[in-house]
C-alpha cells in the first residue's frame, strides 16, 4: 500500500480520454499481471517478475512467516539464532563454504549477502548474477538449504553463540534499558512485550540444542515460506527451478499452528516516563492505538482511504514542519502518521518527537494541540491543495521511472503481499485507473479522517530522556495533564500567501565563450563569460533524474585559527535564513509540488554545492544556486532556531559511551593542532560562536563564481543546460582570480600511541586501529591499499568473527588523500566484550602482518576482484557513480575518462602489488584506541 501511495496519484497528471471501465467501491483491487505468483502444492508461495534493473542480476529472497513471537520461553532469542545458523553451514555447502563461495563470485558478506529476524518474520536476502547458469542454480541450492537443510550440529551452534551474543551485547545501552521498561506499556498484556528479537542472555548462553532445532522444524515449513524471484531472467525457467527445488518438501505432520497474537485494548492512558544517565536525547512518543486489527486493503474502497490518508499525513506534518523551522521550535523533529507497531497486526495513529530536555511538558502539549487543532478545524483549500501537488509530483517522477526501477522495489512489494497481503495492482493499472478516483476526494474528507483516531483510552505516552542534576524528571500527573487541551482556547490555522518567485532580484544572463565534448564518456564543457565551468552528462539511467555538484578550492583552511572555531558549528546553519527573502517556510510552500533540492557547504577544503531534481523542475534547483549565491539571508532570530534544535540533539551526546570515546580519542590525535574545536558544540562553543562572522565568511567563499565548477548527471537537455548555465551561472559575480588548497600542516600526533578511554557502564568495548601518515598521493597505491583494506576485511571476518567467535562486525579500509596534502590512511575498527580486546587486537594485527609478510592469497585477492568487477559494472549505470567520479577527478586533477579503465585495472591488481603497498605503508606506527567501561 506504501507503494501504491507513492506511485499512483502521479495519474492525475496523466489524463485519459476513457477507462477501461467504471471503478465501483467494491471492487477487487487487481494483481500485477507483471508478477507471476503461485503456490506449490505444499503451500509455499512464489513471485517472479523480469526487471533488468540492474542487468544481469536476480534478486533472490526467502520469507518465513515466522519470527520470534512464535519462541517458547526457553526458546527466546532462537528464531534470530536460527537466521545466523543458515549462514553457518548447509547440506551442499557446509561449515563456512557457503559463505566462501558467495564471495568468490563477488557476493560481499553483510553488504549483499543478509537476512533480518523481526517479530513476524525471518527472511534472507541473496543477490546472485543471472548470466551465469551455474551461479544461479548455485543460489537456489542456497535458498533451499536455508529453508530446511541447515546444519544445526552442536559445534557450529556453541561456535555461533559468541557471534550472537556480541550483536547482543551491541544492542545494550541506554536505549535497550529504556525499552525493556516501556514496551510493557506500549504493548500491554500482549505476546510482543516478552519476544523481543535478540532475547535473553542467558538463554543465548545456556540454551540445549534442541530448542533451536524445534523451532527450524516447526516454523521453516513450506505452508509459511514464499520464494521471490525478481531480475534479469526467464520467467518461466524461474518457475521450474522453484518447483524442482521446493515442491518436493513436505509439510510437518502434526504442524503447530501459526498463531497470530493480539494486542489487547485498555481503558487507561498508560505513561511510561523513562530516564538514563548515558542517554543522549529527549523523545517523546504518544499513541493511540486502533481499537480493531490491522485492516486489509482490498477494495477500490480501501484504497480510496489510504489515499486519504496520505493527504491526511502530508498536511499536518508540513504544519509541524513549520513549526520546527520557527525562530522557537518546539522540537528538532516532529511528526504524525498512522500506521503500525511492534504488532503486525495492529496499528494506531502516532505523533513523535525530539524535543528540548527541559520542555517535554510544552513539547507534548505542541503536539496534542496541533492534532486537535485538525480535529476541531480541518485544514485549508491551500494545504489541500499542495499536499496534492506534493503526492502527485514524487508519483510522478516514480511513475517516469517505472521501467528505471530497481529490482530490490519489487522485492519488498511482493514481501509485503505475501506477509500483510498488501495490494500490488501496477502501475499499468494504476495509470489507467486510480486518477478518476483521486478527483472525487473532497476536503472534507480528509478533515474528518483524524476524527476516529483521538481518544481517551488505549492510548500510550513514552518520554525518554537523559538523567542528570538539574534535570527534574516529570510525572505521570503532570504529562495526563499536558495533553488534555481545552479546544476552546486553539485557533484556527493561518495559512499564508505563496511566494510568487525564489529570485527576488532581477538576473542578466551571460554568455557561452567555449563548448568542448569528450566523446569518451559523452559529457560536454561550457566555459561561461564570468569564468565558471559547467559539466554536464547525459544519461539515461533513470528518466526523472539530475543530479548536481558544484565545487571550488579554499574551505575554512583559509580562515585563520580564531575564525575557524568561531563559525565551525554555524555554517551548517546558515541556510535556516532562507534566501531571496524567503524564510524556510515559505520556500517550502512555493516548492510544493516540485522536486529539486540544493544545500551550499563549506568543508575543509573546497566550498560548494549538491543536489538532485528532475528534468521538469531543473530550472528551480538553478534558481536556487543562484539565490545561494548571491542572496542569502541574514536572519539572526532563525539560527538561534537553528542552535535550539542542535543543542537538542547533541547536548548530551557525551553522556553516550561510543561518542564519548570518539571525542576523547581524536582530541588527544589532535593535541598540537590547535585549530581542532570537537567533534560537536558544547553550551560553551555556542556562546563562542559567531553567526555575523560566520555570515560574512560565506559571503566570501561564494563571492566569486568563477572559481567554481558545476557538475550535472541525468536526463539532461542540451538546449536547455546551455539556456540555464547562460542564465543563472553565467550572471553571478566572478573577480576572475583562482584559490587553491592550503596545508596548514596540523597533522595527528605520530609513534606508536595506544589511547584507553573509560566510560559506560554495559560491558561494551570498541577497538579502533589507524596506520597514517604523509605520502606522495599515487592513484595506483591508493587503489591497492583500499584492496588491502577489503581482503583484510574478508580474513578478519573470517577469522576474527567465524573462527575466534569474537566480534558480530569488523571492519578495514585502505586509502589515499591528494589534497590539501599527500597522505595515506588504513583503519580497523570493531567491537568486542572488555576481556577480549587485548586477545583481538594481537589476532587482528597478526592477521595484517601475514599480508605485509606473505601478501593475501590468490583466493582472497581473486574474491576481491570479483566484488569490485560486479559492483564497477552495476554503478557504471547510476548517475551518482559519474558524478563522484566527475568531482573525484576536479579535486585529484585527474581524467575522468579513466573511470573508462576500471575493469583494466581491477583484473591487474597482483598478490605481490597488495603485499608490495602494505610492506610499504602498513609496517608503519600504528596508533590504537580502545573503549573500557568504567
Amino acid at each position: 500500500m506504501k507503494q501504491i501511495l507513492k506511485s499512483v496519484l502521479v495519474l492525475l497528471l496523466f489524463p485519459t480520454a476513457s477507462f477501461a471501465q467504471d471503478l465501483k467501491g467494491t471492487d477487487a483491487i487487481p494483481f500485477d499481471p507483471n508478477v507471476k505468483k503461485g503456490i506449490l502444492k505444499n503451500g509455499l508461495t512464489y513471485y517472479i517478475r523480469k526487471n533488468a534493473k540492474p542487468e544481469n542480476k536476480v534478486d533472490l529472497r526467502l520469507v518465513i512467516n515466522a519470527g520470534s513471537i512464535l519462541e517458547t520461553e526457553e526458546q527466546q532469542g532462537l528464531a534470530h539464532f536460527m537466521e545466523h545458523m543458515c549462514f553457518n553451514g548447509t547440506k551442499r555447502f557446509p561449515k563456512n563454504q557457503l559463505v566462501d563461495y558467495l564471495q568468490s563470485i563477488g557476493i560481499k558478506f553483510g553488504q549483499h549477502l543478509n537476512a533480518y529476524t523481526s517479530f513476524d518474520e525471518t527472511v534472507y536476502f541473496l543477490p546472485i548474477p543471472s548470466d551465469n547458469p551455474e551461479k544461479l542454480e548455485k543460489g537456489f541450492q542456497i535458498i533451499e538449504d536455508w529453508a530446511f537443510n541447515a546444519n544445526l550440529t552442536p559445534e557450529e551452534i556453541d561456535k555461533e553463540r559468541g557471534v550472537v551474543l556480541e550483536e547482543y551485547r551491541l544492542g545494550l545501552g541506554a536505549d535497550k534499558r529504556m525499552e525493556d521498561k516501556y514496551i510493557p506499556k506500549m504493548m500491554h498484556n500482549s505476546q510482543y512485550a516478552n519476544r523481543l528479537p535478540i532475547g535473553k542472555k542467558e538463554i543465548l548462553e545456556n540454551f540445549k540444542y534442541d530448542k533451536v532445532i524445534s523451532f527450524y522444524k516447526d516454523w521453516y515449513r513450506p505452508n509459511l515460506m514464499s520464494v521471490i524471484v525478481v531480475g534479469d531472467i526467464d520467467v518461466a525457467a524461474m518457475e521450474k527451478k522453484i518447483k524442482d527445488h521446493f515442491e518436493n518438501y513436505q509439510n510437518p505432520k502434526n504442524e503447530k499452528p501459526r498463531k497470530t497474537f493480539e494486542v489487547p485494548n485498555h481503558k487507561e492512558t498508560f505513561v511510561a516516563i523513562e530516564s538514563d544517565k548515558e542517554a543522549a536525547q529527549t523523545q517523546i512518543q504518544l499513541l493511540y492505538k486502533d481499537y480493531g486489527v490491522r485492516k486489509v486493503k482490498k477494495t477500490i474502497n480501501d484504497l480510496k482511504e489510504a489515499v486519504v490518508e496520505g493527504l491526511f499525513s502530508t498536511m499536518l506534518n508540513n504544519r509541524l514542519n513549520e513549526l520546527t523551522n520557527s525562530p522557537t521550535p518546539p522540537f528538532t523533529y516532529g511528526f504524525s502518521y498512522h500506521g503500525g507497531t511492534f504488532a503486525r497486526d495492529k496499528e494506531g495513529f502516532q505523533s513523535v518527537a525530539m524535543v528540548d530536555e527541559k520542555k517535554q511538558l510544552e513539547a507534548l502539549k505542541v503536539l496534542v494541540s496541533e492534532n486537535e487543532r485538525v480535529k476541531k478545524f480541518g485544514f485549508t483549500a491551500g494545504e489541500f491543495e499542495r499536499a496534492k501537488s506534493e503526492i502527485l509530483s514524487r508519483s510522478e517522477s516514480q511513475f517516469k521511472d517505472k521501467d528505471k526501477t530497481n529490482s530490490e522495489n519489487f522485492v519488498w512489494e511482493c514481501q509485503s503481499n505475501f506477509l500483510e497481503q498488501s495490494p500490488m495492482p501496477g502501475y499499468e493499472w494504476e495509470y489507467v485507473n486510480i486518477q478518476k478516483m483521486l478527483t472525487s476526494i473532497k476536503l472534507e474528507q480528509v478533515n474528518g479522517f483524524i476524527k476516529d483516531f483521538i481518544k481517551d483510552d488505549n492510548r500510550v505516552v513514552v518520554i525518554t530522556a537523559p538523567e542528570k542534576e538539574g534535570l527534574i524528571k516529570v510525572t505521570e500527573k503532570e504529562v495526563l495533564a499536558a495533553i488534555t487541551v481545552n479546544t476552546n482556547d486553539l485557533k484556527p490555522y493561518e495559512d499564508k500567501a505563496v511566494a510568487k518567485s525564489l529570485l527576488r532580484n532581477s538576473v542578466n544572463a551571460g554568455t557561452v565563450i567555449k563548448k568542448e565534448t569528450n566523446d569518451k564518456i559523452g559529457a560536454t564543457t561550457l566555459t561561461l563569460s564570468n569564468g565558471a565551468k559547467v559539466t554536464y552528462k547525459k544519461t539515461d539511467f533513470k528518466n526523472d533524474e539530475v543530479l548536481l555538484e558544484a565545487v571550488s578550492f579554499g574551505g575554512t583552511n583559509l580562515y585563520t585559527n580564531e575564525e575557524m572555531k568561531k563559525t565551525q558549528f554555524a555554517n551548517s546553519g546558515l541556510t535556516e535564513a532562507g534566501f531571496s527573502g524567503l524564510n524556510q517556510n515559505d520556500i517550502d510552500k512555493f516548492m510544493a509540488g516540485k522536486i529539486a533540492s540544493v544545500t551550499p557547504y563549506i568543508s575543509n577544503t573546497t566550498e560548494g554545492f549538491r543536489g538532485s531534481t528532475t528534468p521538469k523542475d531543473l530550472e528551480y534547483a538553478f534558481q536556487m544556486l543562484n539565490a545561494y549565491f548571491t542572496d542569502l539571508n541574514f536572519d539572526a532570530a532563525a539560527f538561534e532556531g537553528y542552535k535550539q534544535k542542535q543543542s537538542n540533539f547533541t547536548e548530551n551526546m557525551m553522556s553516550q559511551p561510543n561518542f564519548y570515546f570518539q571525542q576523547e580519542f581524536y582530541t588527544y590525535l589532535n593535541k598540537e593542532n590547535p585549530r581542532w574545536n570537537g567533534i560537536v558544540p558544547t553550551v560553551e562553543k555556542w556562546a563562542t560562536t559567531d553567526y555575523q562572522l560566520a555570515y560574512n565568511k560565506y559571503k566570501e567563499r561564494f563571492a566569486n563564481a568563477g572559481d567554481f565548477e558545476f557538475f550535472f548527471v541525468g536526463n539532461v537537455d542540451d538546449t536547455v543546460m546551455e539556456d540555464f548555465a547562460k542564465k543563472y551561472i553565467a550572471s553571478l559575480p566572478s573577480n576572475g582570480t583562482k584559490e587553491i588548497t592550503k596545508d596548514l600542516g596540523y597533522r595527528f600526533l605520530k609513534g606508536d600511541i595506544k589511547k584507553v578511554v573509560n566510560k559506560g557502564k554495559d560491558p561494551k568495548s570498541n577497538v579502533t586501529i589507524m596506520i597514517y601518515g604523509d605520502a606522495t598521493y599515487d592513484p595506483t597505491e591508493s587503489y591497492l591499499l583500499k584492496a588491502a583494506g577489503d581482503i583484510l576485511n574478508i580474513k578478519l571476518t573470517e577469522v576474527i568473527r567465524e573462527k575466534e567467535s569474537g566480534v558480530y562486525t569488523i571492519n578495514s579500509r585502505g586509502s589515499m588523500n591528494k589534497v590539501p596534502y599527500g597522505s595515506f590512511n588504513f583503519n580497523i575498527s570493531f567491537p568486542c566484550g572488555p576481556e577480549n580486546t587485548e586477545r583481538l587486537i594481537t589476532a587482528t594485527l597478526g592477521e595484517l602482518d601475514k599480508i605485509i609478510a606473505n601478501g593475501p592469497t590468490q583466493i582472497d585477492l581473486d574474491k576481491f576482484k570479483q566484488a569490485e568487477l560486479l559492483e564497477y559494472k552495476k554503478q557504471m549505470k547510476e548517475n551518482k557513480y559519474w558524478m563522484s567520479n566527475f568531482t573525484r577527478s576536479y579535486t585529484n586533477a585527474s581524467n575522468p575518462a579513466e573511470i573508462l579503465e576500471m575493469e583494466a585495472k581491477i583484473n591487474s591488481v597482483t598478490v605481490t602489488q597488495v603485499q608490495d603497498v602494505a610492506k610499504k605503508y602498513l609496517a608503519n606506527e600504528k596508533t590504537i584506541g580502545v573503549l573500557m567501561p568504567e
